[in-house]
């Protein structure tokens, strides 16, 4: 319950959500390294799934515009924005997980995040809806398949390369928002089907349950921080943030 209230607010701001349900277990006392790997990896996916499935019903609106006009356009950024975080995940998120995935691993992916944010965010914004073409879509599949090393953020690492690539704040993160969505349903699909091939208890399954259903509503609740990075103001105090999330888990996580 505490990951998934957690999971909401840390997926809708450029923080890294995967960090936050990594490192704070560690930073709370528990000990995650009691579990499988797998297992906490999934669950940690199926937070995600129930924060993706709660930006689909807030967003319901943007979305069915964005289907209405779905165009070639549309479909070669979408597609080339999801084809190389599939591909590279599929091949490397468990050698990705194993070397990278401890506390210095996750807090260098931190600092290294903030300050692409913070340089990022000085490019110029004069492109805006409907501008984004095929090179775009492949920038954004490049910076999803990147966010697949701890700490760095799926969202902070496409709201970096939308803006290098001079949008809008409000556009960076319209981008940003529409191809997450198929690379998180992807990875709750893939790790679903490991599951069900391997099973888990009935135990196992309440986590999953209780936590995604948490996620669910955390997300709903925290909808309203969309508009607060969308405003027109700099990146810097999550960066900051991050720079400060990092040295903690420096700090406090030894292993």
């Amino acid at each position: 319950m505490i990951l998934g209230l957690v999971q909401g607010p840390a997926e809708l701001l450029p923080i890294s959500s995967s960090a936050h349900l990594a490192m704070l277990p560690r930073l709370l006392g528990w000990d995650p390294d009691e579990l499988d790997p797998e297992l906490r990896k999934s669950f940690e996916v199926a937070l995600h799934g129930g924060a993706a499935l709660a930006l689909m019903i807030t967003r319901r609106g943007e979305i069915r515009t964005e289907l209405a006009g779905f165009d070639l356009r549309r479909a070669s950024v979408l597609a080339l924005s999801f084809l190389p975080a599939a591909a590279f995940g599929y091949a490397f998120e468990r050698v990705i997980e194993s070397r990278f995935g401890g506390p210095r691993g996750t807090a260098a992916g931190l600092i290294l995040g903030a300050v692409a944010m913070a340089l990022a965010d000085r490019a110029p914004q004069i492109r805006g809806k409907g501008d984004a073409d095929w090179k775009d879509g492949l920038a954004l599949g490049i910076a999803q398949a990147a966010a697949l090393i701890p700490g760095v953020s799926r969202n902070g690492a496409t709201l970096t390369a939308a803006r290098l690539r001079r949008f809008s704040r409000d556009q960076a993160n319209q981008l940003s928002r529409t191809v997450a969505l198929p690379v998180i349903l992807g990875a709750v699909g893939l790790k679903g089907a490991r599951l069900a091939k391997r099973g888990i208890s009935r135990r196992q399954a309440r986590w999953l349950a209780i936590g995604t259903a948490t996620s669910f509503a955390s997300t709903m609740a925290a909808t309203d921080l969309i508009r607060m990075v969308e405003r027109d103001r700099a990146l810097a105090p999550y960066s900051a943030y991050r720079i400060l999330f990092a040295l903690l888990i420096l700090l406090n996580c030894r292993r």
